[in-house]
């Protein structure tokens, strides 16, 4: 780990607080229990944005991707997706606890989301910059067990300086859930502070920086060029169409966490916070420990093995009879959701070629997108038919196992020479 090897990880420290305080232990729950009208509703209404969210990025990652890689301004454009999550982000304030904020805090989520995960290709295709080819698995999990800490980190000050004290030592008022909506505020300012070492310290690799117009017809060229190849590159083909399975369901049980525990177990705002505090210390350690292993039995493997824990570890909790067996099983769970996501990232990044990795990495987030509004829309109709959470959460498991199973057939590869 040199120093752009923690620069880049240290963007991962950075933008984890969205996924982790926005999307799931704070804001989701704020909104299913404060805005919306009840948390079955919330959690439906929920499901649409963020299938919304699945279709944008589907649709867009693996053109800009291309674009960066054509005009080499990744740099450039990982600066302005970051600025517009924050922004987008720093909006939720106006969100008060009334139905007719709804749309507000919907959009204003749905736009960060999409900024999110199209930082995320740019981010992402980084990596060989910053890792030899024999070091890949090792430091993409160790920036994500980083980023779990950054999670935690920003969880826990959301936790000790915002929602806890009472009065409030800035002036919040409790009863607008001030102390709630300024979860959002610390979060924005947090991505773009930890953000910066890496747009200051990794510069994109010399070449040629062609117009905006000229990047954007070599990247659609190129784009095209790739999707066209897929059926002949057996190997990336099945990859990513096992990833379109198991990472819509991985999102989709991240999304839905805190909603899941806040309206079948009854989880106030401190228990999911540090509910969630929890569970970014046992995924930390789960993402760090498989790191020092996965470069020796691959990549392919620590995936697979991580997801079939997930499923049965899933399964039960499903079943849990009460709050104490949801928290043993989710901490179990925990470990080895780190892994099944870095294990996919340094695992494309050893099969994408150099001088395409933001286009490859842009399918990498299409395959992890393009159904990403197939498990919440699953789950929102599931829990609308039924009005049960439990059944709602339960289509998780399924897309979980699919991709397991196609996963399976994918043979081991060799690593991509240095």
């Amino acid at each position: 780990m040199n120093r752009k090897a923690w620069a880049w990880a240290g963007y991962d420290w950075a933008n984890s607080a969205f996924p982790t305080v926005i999307s799931t232990f704070v804001i989701a729950a704020y909104f299913a229990q404060a805005i919306a009208p009840d948390p079955a509703t919330g959690q439906a209404q929920w499901g649409v944005m963020q299938a919304l969210v699945g279709l944008t990025v589907a649709l867009a990652s693996p053109l800009l991707g291309a674009i960066a890689d054509a005009g080499g301004r990744r740099r450039l454009m990982l600066a302005l997706a970051t600025v517009l999550t924050a922004a987008a982000t720093a909006l939720i304030w106006f969100a008060r606890p009334e139905a007719e904020f709804a749309l507000l805090a919907l959009v204003a989520v749905g736009v960060a989301s999409v900024a999110f995960e199209i930082a995320t290709v740019f981010y992402n295709a980084m990596l060989p910059q910053v890792a030899p080819a024999g070091r890949i698995g090792r430091v993409s999990g160790l920036a994500w067990g980083l980023g779990y800490a950054g999670g935690l980190a920003c969880l826990a000050l959301c936790l000790v300086l915002l929602v806890q004290p009472n009065p409030s030592p800035f002036g919040l008022d409790r009863g607008a859930a001030e102390h709630v909506r300024a979860t959002a505020l610390l979060v924005a300012a947090w991505m773009l502070v930890f953000g910066l070492p890496l747009l200051l310290l990794l510069p994109d690799p010399p070449g040629a920086r062609p117009a905006l117009g000229v990047a954007m017809a070599r990247g659609s060229a190129e784009i095209i060029a790739l999707v066209r190849a897929l059926p002949r590159e057996r190997l990336l083909g099945r990859f990513l169409l096992a990833r379109l399975f198991y990472t819509d369901g991985l999102n989709t049980l991240f999304a839905f966490g805190a909603i899941y525990a806040a309206g079948v177990f009854g989880m106030g705002f401190e228990q999911i916070l540090l509910f969630g505090i929890a569970m970014n210390v046992s995924a930390g350690l789960g993402a760090a420990a498989f790191a020092l292993v996965e470069d020796r039995v691959g990549a392919r493997r620590v995936v697979l093995g991580a997801l079939v824990a997930i499923i049965g570890l899933g399964t039960g909790l499903l079943l849990a009879p009460d709050v104490t067996w949801f928290w043993g099983l989710a901490l179990a769970l925990g470990l080895f959701f780190g892994p099944a996501q870095a294990a996919s990232r340094s695992f494309m990044a050893q099969i994408a070629p150099p001088d395409r990795m933001a286009a490859h990495f842009g399918l990498f987030a299409l395959s992890g997108r393009i159904t990403g509004f197939a498990g919440p829309a699953a789950l929102a109709a599931v829990t609308a038919a039924t009005d049960s959470q439990r059944l709602g959460m339960a289509t998780v498991v399924l897309f979980l196992a699919v991709g397991a199973a196609i996963l399976a057939t994918v043979h081991p590869l060799e690593r991509r020479p240095a």
